[in-house]
């Protein structure tokens, strides 16, 4: 049996069995076993010690090894990304692009890490004090199935940079290309056990969160998921960074380049499958182009390749699971049962190909007729299923697209640039785009507002996130004693 888990360069096998399905196929490719509290322990100590060291290394040292790695991804980038579409199902020509965020990411961190310092304030009398920021220590990463490596890169460039260790859980679902950049990260010359992977679910996960040598936890994934890592978390009182569920309004202004925005609906809609967090699916169009923009949406929509993701024209592989498949399809009948029109999609698909039959296709989907109360408007679906909305006024389009517990992105498209401005001012979300939707250059903050978490993946921000400040106050006269 192939161990999936790695600590230290040592191979464990361990606990639980899960099976590993390969969404393309829909079968099982592989069994793996889960990390439990003894193989959790192990990599945290791992970890910790490599942590004694690496604190230690210079920001410049730490630099050139984040660049190291960021080369061999670079290097190794069609072969992660057809792992990362065995492992979930998105195509490979996607798959390609999040593999350049991911090596991006490192090459981001590396170029801050040097740059990590404080600051020198004068005092009365000569005295003066400074600031040090120094890492927390060994920080835990948890991550979803929709990005594994990406996720898992940008958790770890960061914490890396600041002269942090970390302990990996990926996604049961999508336990492998995880595994690629712990060796990459070897190769590149971190110390061993720096960044380990252990493999599970929620029991793993519970482990590395109660873990008294955990300085932090980073998760992404779902709010009841992220509620619980929250509990866990506070009771050794470990801060956390939250990325968690979005749904997501893009507002389409009559005044808009129409052909624009319908590209950006699409971007905003069925990327991976509509597998992701930030999609803008509640999509908000002005009534007077609502009838041609829907027209071409669909138009457009009908026309996505359904397939082999491996293949380089498929645009739209499996979704990742059969479960997953049937609560989306879930969602589609009862929006049809709530009065919605479903205007293209939302069926099982079976592509030509014979041997994908059992793959857990579907067509995407287009909803029209929607209403703001409906569960398709109201809860994240996570799947190819965009709902079109009419509004006729600016301040009508903005409470509505407030009125949500959600606030990770949102959107709006207009050739006017003091309205875009001016509504992206009041629209409640941690990320919003103008004329556009789901680009994610690694510079700029990534997080939500409201129940889609908080702290930030990416950005310079991000560097407070995985370290903490000292204060050093230096008294250069005599102590004045009120005693």
């Amino acid at each position: 049996m192939q161990s999936l888990s790695e600590t230290d360069g040592l191979i464990m096998f361990i606990l639980e069995i899960y099976l590993l399905f390969i969404p393309i196929l829909g079968r099982v490719i592989a069994t793996f076993l889960c990390s439990g509290e003894k193989e959790v322990d192990l990599a945290v100590q791992s970890a910790k010690a490599a942590f004694k060291i690496w604190r230690k290394k210079s920001g410049m040292e730490r630099s050139r090894i984040l660049l190291e790695a960021a080369r061999i991804i670079r290097e190794r980038k069609d072969e992660i990304a057809t792992v990362e579409t065995i492992n979930n199902g998105k195509s490979v020509f996607e798959a390609r692009l999040d593999i350049d965020t991911s090596w991006q990411c490192l090459e981001y961190y590396a170029g801050l890490a040097a740059s990590m310092g404080g600051e020198h304030v004068q005092l009365p009398g000569g005295s003066f004090g400074y600031t040090r920021r120094e890492p927390l220590g060994v920080c835990v990463g948890i991550g979803a199935w929709n990005y594994p490596f990406q996720i898992a890169s940008w958790k770890s460039a960061p914490a890396l940079a600041c002269g942090n260790a970390m302990v990996f859980k990926p996604s049961p679902f999508t336990p492998v290309s995880t595994l690629l950049l712990a060796e990459i990260y070897t190769e590149a010359g971190v110390p061993p056990g720096l960044f380990n992977v252990v493999q599970g679910g929620a029991a793993t996960g519970q482990f590395l969160c109660q873990h008294r040598d955990v300085a932090k936890v980073s998760f992404t994934g779902s709010v009841p998921t992220g509620k619980k890592i929250m509990e866990l978390a506070s009771k050794g009182v470990k801060p956390v960074t939250l990325e968690l569920g979005g749904k997501s309004p893009l507002i389409i202004f009559s005044d808009c380049d129409i052909e624009n925005a319908v590209r950006g609906a699409m971007m905003a809609n069925f990327l991976t499958q509509g597998e992701v967090c930030c999609n803008g699916t509640r999509v908000f169009v002005q009534r007077e182009i609502l009838d041609k923009f829907t027209e071409e949406v669909v138009k457009q929509t009908k026309k996505i390749k359904i397939g082999d993701p491996l293949e380089e024209d498929t645009r739209m592989g499996p979704l990742i699971n059969r479960s997953h498949l049937q609560h989306v399809l879930g969602f589609i009948e009862q929006a049809k049962n709530e009065g919605a029109k479903v205007l293209c999609g939302g069926d099982l698909c079976v592509p030509e190909d014979p041997k994908l039959k059992d793959g857990y296709y579907m067509t995407p989907c287009v909803l029209g007729n929607c209403k703001d109360g409906m569960t398709c408007v109201k809860e994240e679906i996570f799947g190819p299923v965009m709902s079109i909305l009419s509004f006729d006024t600016e301040a009508e389009v903005l409470e509505r697209a407030n009125d949500t517990n959600f606030g990770l992105a949102a959107g709006v498209f207009t050739r006017d640039i003091q309205r875009a401005h001016r509504v992206v001012a009041e629209l409640q979300a941690g990320v919003c785009y103008i004329n556009n939707y789901n680009v994610s250059p690694v510079e700029l903050p990534f997080g939500g507002y409201k129940m889609s978490g908080f702290g930030r993946e990416n950005g310079r921000v991000t560097i407070e996130y995985y370290s903490q400040l000292k204060t050093i106050c230096v008294e250069m006269g005599d102590v004045e004693s009120v005693f």
